[in-house]
């Protein structure tokens, strides 16, 4: 008579607790991924169809939707409003990186009057919505005469006004031991050359997340651009989406989810490159004691 060993007999109920967790989060991913699925299928079915097949399977293949969204709309073609957008993007990468890293550099390591109330106010506009300040921030551009540049989107991120990303690199610089400020010190090195040669190369955790999180909140922004960029010459890839659906006629819907379809793969690109370096950085900034 076969018997089976009480190893065999104690792994079964973990083996199917373990198979039905796998069950259920397959599930609970495909329930997440069925709206990208949509949006996939409907980038080839045609206007009439989107309205009228709600199933993600279309009828009738229409893949001229996408020689339609890399034409453009309005005038404006594909090339342009993703240039656009990629102009500033990196520009509000480069800004948050570079100015985030100083300004969290003089909070967790400079001593001045004051540094604590400032650091304090930088947190508490955290929890200030930021619809408070759209009118003051488009009034003091009108002022600047810059209303319909680049320069309201961009000129902020180099003046550090991102406190989410400042506070993660403060936090993860006081993790980082004084020692090092102290033996760069004693070799000659002040406040400037000790962030460049010293804190700067420990600080890649950081500055990737730092780095990924800017490019794809800039990337999908939608309603900074709405209201600084006047001339369709400047639009994003986000205000040609909306181009779509302004146009006289029928609305091309076609088109315009296979622009968005296209708009997606930057942000996906981006991600699946630095994937591993962004979990790095969210373990690692401020988490250590």
């Amino acid at each position: 008579m076969t018997t089976t060993s009480p190893t065999a007999q104690a792994s079964r109920p973990g083996s199917a607790r373990t198979l039905l967790w796998h069950l259920v989060c397959v599930a609970i991913g495909l329930v997440l991924l069925y709206p990208v699925l949509w949006l996939l299928t409907a980038s080839v079915k045609s206007g009439t169809e989107i309205l009228s097949n709600l199933s993600p399977v279309p009828k009738v293949f229409t893949p001229d939707n996408y020689a339609d969204a890399v034409d453009g709309v309005s005038g404006i073609s594909l090339w342009r409003l993703f240039g656009n957008s990629l102009f500033i993007s990196l520009a509000t990468v480069v800004g948050n990186v570079v100015a985030c890293a100083v300004t969290a550099y003089a909070f967790a390591r400079l001593r001045f009057r004051g540094s604590g109330i400032y650091f304090g106010l930088m947190i508490g506009t955290l929890m200030l919505p930021a619809h408070v300040v759209l009118i003051p921030q488009y009034i003091i551009f009108q002022k600047l005469d810059m209303v319909g540049t680049f320069l309201p989107l961009i000129l902020p991120k180099f003046l550090a006004t991102e406190a989410f990303f400042v506070f993660l690199i403060v936090q993860f610089i006081r993790s980082l031991p004084r020692e090092l400020d102290e033996a760069a010190l004693i070799d000659g090195c002040g406040p400037f050359r000790t962030f460049w040669h010293v804190i700067m190369p420990l600080l890649k955790p950081a500055l990737v997340t730092t780095t990924i999180f800017s490019f794809i909140w800039s990337w999908n922004d939608f309603l900074p651009q709405l209201m600084y960029l006047a001339d369709p010459d400047t639009y994003t890839l986000q205000l040609g989406l909306r181009t779509f659906v302004d146009q006289s006629g029928d609305a091309a819907f076609g088109p315009m989810f296979a622009m968005s379809v296209l708009a997606l793969v930057p942000v996906l690109l981006f991600f699946l490159a630095f994937q591993r370096l962004l979990v790095e950085g969210v373990q690692t900034s401020g988490l250590k004691g």
